[in-house]
């Protein structure tokens, strides 16, 4: 169980344009899908030279304190990314929610 976590975490954090299919843990007939999306870190214009121009692009928010850095969004094709200044700070996929499993199902998994 633990090998298909650290697949999972190492898959999200690599820059591919294709989406890889995981196996659950066993007793589950489910198929993950991870959506490659931008690392944390990366800078606007390391987003773009990967992925391209977003769809859209939102105005920044907050920027009035240091304590409220601004926070841009953009939107891309089955995720967004969201910038603190012009890093990412995260990338989400709505579309595709990572799987939560129950302790019993992950404690099974890994006998």
């Amino acid at each position: 169980m633990i090998k298909i976590l650290v697949a999972a975490s190492l898959l999200c954090s690599s820059s591919v344009f294709a989406a890889h299919n995981l196996s659950p843990p066993p007793g589950t007939d489910e198929t993950v899908t991870v959506v490659a999306t931008p690392q944390k870190g990366q800078t606007m214009q390391a987003v773009v030279r990967e992925f391209g121009a977003p769809s859209r692009k939102h105005a920044a928010a907050g920027g009035d304190t240091p304590k409220h850095p601004p926070i841009t969004r953009w939107d891309y094709a089955g995720f967004s990314v969201f910038f603190e200044h012009a890093h990412v700070v995260d990338s989400v996929s709505p579309d595709h929610p990572p799987q939560i499993y129950h302790v019993e199902q992950l404690q099974a998994a890994s006998q």
